[in-house]
C-alpha cells in the first residue's frame, strides 16, 4: 500500500530528529571551573587581638595587602577585592577599633599609630604575608610605611590612593587638628574635635569634591558611622587625631626609605580631597621619580566613583612590576 505523503514526511522528520534529540539528552561536558572571586570574611588573632579581614584570589598569587584610613574599614574595599582577584591574593584588615576588629578599651591599649602598625605586622605574620604590594589610603599610609620602612624588603610595590607622606599635602582641613597637637593637654582643642566623629562630617567626606554625588552609595558613609557611634569610639579617634603628628615628624624618615628602596609606585589621587592635596601627590616624585600618578575629579574616597579605573590601572601596574612572579608562581599542570 502507498504511504502517503504526509506518512512519509512524519517519517523521515522523525528518523531526522531523533539523533538530535538524543544528543540534546545527553550531558553537558564538564566544564573546568573558572576561578574562584568570592570573597572570604576571616578573623585572625594578631597581638592578642582578634583582627578581622576579607581575603579573596588564588592564594599561590601574588598578594596586594591593602590598608584603609579615617574613619573606614576593609568595606571601602568592598568592590575592589573582586576586581583584583582574579590574578592577585588580596587582603584587607580592619584596624583596630575600626569595622569588625577588636575595639580594647582605650585603659587597655595605645591607641597610636605606633601600636596599630605593631598589630598589622603581626596580622601579616599571621596570615602569611612575606611580601605584598601595599595599598595606602590616608590612615593607611602611615600604618604602611612604618612596616615598609622597617622592612623594606617584604615590599614589592607601593600604591598611594590619598595617601599622604609629604609637609605639602595637607591641606587647610588640618588646621583644628593641629591647634590640638600644639596644645594636647588642653580639653577644649580636643573637644573642639569631636565633631570629626558625627554623620554630617562622614557624609562630607564621601561627597565633597564629587562632581556627581549620585554615584556615591550611602552604604559607605552608613557602615561607618555605625562604627563611630559605638560606645568609646568616638574618643579612640580623638587619640588618633592627636597622635596624628608623630606621622608628620616621620615624613623625611619616609620619604628616605622611598629613594633607598625605590619602590615602583603608582599613585592614584583623587584631585578635590578636602584633606590630602594634589601637591602631596606629586611630592612623591621628588623621592620616586619613576612613580606612576594619576588623578581623578573626585574627593577623598576615590574609589566610591573610580573605582573600576582605579582597579584597572592597578592590575596593568601590578602585572608589569610583578607579572614574572605572577607566572612562575602558577600551579604547573600534570602531565599525562
Amino acid at each position: 500500500m502507498p504511504l502517503s505523503r504526509r506518512t512519509l514526511f512524519a517519517a523521515t522528520g522523525a528518523a531526522a530528529t531523533a539523533p538530535l534529540l538524543a544528543a540534546a539528552a545527553q550531558p553537558a561536558p564538564a566544564q573546568a571551573p573558572g576561578p574562584d572571586l568570592r570573597t572570604r570574611y576571616r578573623t585572625v588573632a594578631a597581638e592578642g587581638l582578634d583582627i578581622f579581614y576579607r581575603e579573596a584570589g588564588p592564594a599561590h598569587a601574588p598578594a596586594v595587602l591593602l590598608l584603609h584610613g579615617f574613619p573606614s574599614s576593609s568595606h571601602m574595599f568592598r568592590d575592589l577585592i573582586p576586581r583584583l582577584a582574579t590574578r592577585w591574593r588580596v587582603v584587607a584588615p580592619d584596624l583596630p577599633g575600626f569595622g569588625h576588629s577588636a575595639q580594647p578599651d582605650r585603659s587597655a591599649f595605645s591607641y597610636t599609630f605606633d601600636r596599630l602598625a605593631q598589630v598589622m605586622e603581626g596580622f601579616t605574620r599571621a596570615t602569611g604575608l612575606d611580601r605584598y604590594a601595599l595599598y595606602v589610603f590616608d590612615y593607611g599610609a602611615p600604618v604602611g610605611f612604618r612596616l615598609a620602612a622597617a622592612a623594606p624588603e617584604r615590599v614589592t610595590a607601593l600604591i598611594s590612593q590619598n595617601g599622604n607622606a609629604y609637609a605639602e599635602g595637607l591641606l587647610q582641613a588640618w588646621e583644628p587638628i593641629r591647634a590640638y597637637w600644639a596644645a594636647p593637654e588642653d580639653p577644649a582643642k580636643r573637644e573642639a574635635l569631636r565633631p570629626f566623629t558625627t554623620v554630617e562630617t562622614t557624609k562630607f567626606q564621601y561627597l565633597h569634591g564629587v562632581p556627581d554625588p549620585t554615584l556615591v552609595s550611602p552604604d559607605g558613609w552608613t557602615h561607618d558611622q555605625a562604627g563611630l557611634d559605638r560606645p568609646g569610639n568616638a574618643d579612640i579617634q580623638l587619640d588618633l587625631f592627636r597622635d596624628y603628628a608623630s606621622n608628620v615628624a616621620l615624613y623625611p624618615a619616609w620619604q628616605a626609605a622611598f629613594r633607598r628602596a625605590r619602590w615602583p609606585t603608582l599613585l592614584a589621587w583623587g584631585r578635590n580631597d578636602p584633606f590630602f592635596g594634589p601637591a602631596g601627590a606629586e611630592a612623591y616624585r621628588r623621592d620616586l621619580p619613576q612613580a606612576e600618578l594619576h588623578f581623578f575629579d573626585t574627593g577623598h574616597f576615590a574609589l566610591e566613583t573610580h573605582g573600576a579605573e582605579i582597579a584597572a590601572l592597578m592590575d596593568g601596574f601590578l602585572g608589569r612590576h610583578l607579572g614574572r612572579v605572577l607566572q612562575l608562581r602558577q600551579p604547573k599542570l600534570e602531565m599525562r
